[in-house]
């Protein structure tokens, strides 16, 4: 079976958050399943710079108004389509905004060229591959079912849309539609037109035969308006077509045993190194050594993720006898509000602003506890990247931190089979009955020591996910079969 994966980001070569992690992971896990899956993603200039040797499947003239070259590549064991579009692709910031935190005016263009191109490689633009199935990423590659729906074989191709965070949904004025190139006919309640506007991902959403969440819990979340973001009567309508699988993580990259970022790297599921791992990050973070827990942030730093829950309960942290740890960018008030809580508690609170790979490494290492107060969490993956170091999850009860978190509650601590803390609701008082929970756990080095074996212990690999996604490839596969 052959898959046609199409991200904007791809695991090693371009990375802002999970998204990135589970486009790079997947394909590996579903090879031994005998699913070829290939990833089409946009030729970002530093994504260019990384490519070995490649091969220039086509040119095309016209993408959207402008020249683009599409090239062939692997990397890291991912075979690879990559659009050589300068007009689109060539800038100096990310992958979505520029050098001053500001999106690109014209991102409506350079993702709609990554769906399109997506659509004609189902047409088989490439002589040599054309896929059985569509499977897109997010609003970036929401316009993919789209384009398919109205292309020569594309109504006759499967096409699967993943939300991995519905809050980004890819919202632009109808002034852009004619230079889409859909017929006027994608202007519609059944296509693209969202509220007078253009949807990317509602067009996904309303077009993909089928829709997945990347955690059951959040496919049940995204049916009720807390969470589905204007997209709820949509969702409900497609429930049918709506299946929620957690992500997995490449424990390949994500395994103490053999990680070159850490200090000291594990035995199997004992924690002896650990403590070499603790001294370099304390190190790191310019932290006082005392023997209460630390706890880490490797997140971005906004409303979503509860960051400013966090910057309420630093004091609290710190008068216990905790240590902090942050590592993250985001919005400028709660990064303000974290130096000021630095600033307040020299040598028990460090920052570190910005995504620093190997350091996210470590700080699973060498801290006791991982804080994701999260409002709501699609799925998150420092979560289960936590529990493969056993660095204990200290979690909102939401998405999928509910879906992989066992909570340490007096029936699962005496099963041996909790793995981390969850709490609810997730607000200050929440958390600061996790923390307290988390504190009194930590004093019982024989029930801390558990908790973090269990953790370590979980199934965090992509094996069970993977089946699921080639089990609803088949099911896709078997509907074209029927006359």
């Amino acid at each position: 079976m052959k898959v046609l994966s199409v991200a904007s980001e791809v695991f090693p070569l371009i990375k802002t958050g999970g998204l990135a992690d589970v486009a790079g992971a997947l394909p590996i896990a579903l090879a031994p399943l005998g699913i070829d899956m290939r990833t089409l993603l946009p030729g970002y200039t530093s994504v260019l710079a990384k490519l070995g040797t490649t091969r220039i499947v086509c040119e095309i003239p016209d993408l959207l108004g402008q020249p683009a070259t599409l090239l062939f590549a692997e990397h890291a064991g991912l075979p690879l389509y990559v659009i050589d579009c300068p007009e689109f692709y060539d800038r100096d910031g990310g992958p979505y905004v520029d050098t001053d935190g500001k999106d690109y005016i014209d991102n409506w263009q350079r993702f709609a060229a990554l769906s399109r191109v997506a659509s004609d490689l189902a047409n088989g633009i490439d002589p040599d591959w054309a896929p059985d199935i569509v499977h897109g990423h997010d609003w970036q590659a929401g316009l993919a079912p789209v384009y398919l729906k109205y292309s020569e074989v594309g109504p006759h191709t499967p096409s699967v849309l993943t939300i991995h965070n519905i809050a980004f949904q890819g919202q632009f004025s109808a002034q852009i539609f004619p230079a889409l190139d859909l017929p006027l006919a994608a202007y519609t309640v059944d296509g693209v037109e969202y509220y007078s506007n253009i949807g990317y991902l509602k067009g996904g959403l309303r077009t993909a035969w089928a829709l997945t969440t990347v955690s059951p819990t959040y496919a049940e979340e995204i049916l009720e308006p807390q969470f589905g973001m204007g997209l709820e009567g949509l969702i409900g309508e497609r429930v049918a077509d709506l299946v929620g699988i957690v992500n997995g993580i490449d424990d390949d990259v994500w395994n103490p045993e053999t990680d070159k970022h850490i200090a000291a790297t594990y035995n199997g599921v004992s924690l002896k190194r650990r403590r070499e791992n603790r001294l370099a990050l304390i190190h790191r973070f310019g932290l006082i050594a005392n023997d209460g827990p630390i706890f880490c942030v490797v997140s971005r730093l906004t409303w979503q993720k509860g960051i400013d829950l966090i910057i309420e309960a630093a004091d609290e942290i710190v008068a216990h006898g905790g240590k902090l740890a942050v590592l993250g960018s985001g919005d400028p008030v709660l990064e303000e509000g974290m130096l000021a809580a630095a600033a307040r508690h020299p040598g028990s609170i460090g920052v570190v602003f910005g995504y620093d790979e190997p350091l996210s490494h470590l700080m699973q290492a060498g801290s006791d506890v991982i804080l994701i107060p999260s409002r709501f969490e699609p799925c998150g993956l420092t979560q289960l990247y936590g529990l493969r170091y056993g660095c204990v999850p200290v979690v909102g009860k939401t998405g999928g931190l509910a879906d992989t978190i066992i909570d340490a509650n007096g029936a699962a601590l005496t099963a041996k089979v909790a793995t981390g803390i969850q709490f609810s609701p997730i607000d200050r008082h929440g958390l600061s009955q996790a923390l307290r929970r988390t504190f009194r756990l930590f004093e019982d080095d024989a029930a801390w020591n558990a908790l973090q074996k269990a953790a370590m212990k979980s199934d965090v690999s992509w094996q069970t996910s993977a089946s699921q996604y080639a089990n609803l490839y088949k099911t896709l596969i078997n509907r074209v079969a029927v006359p």
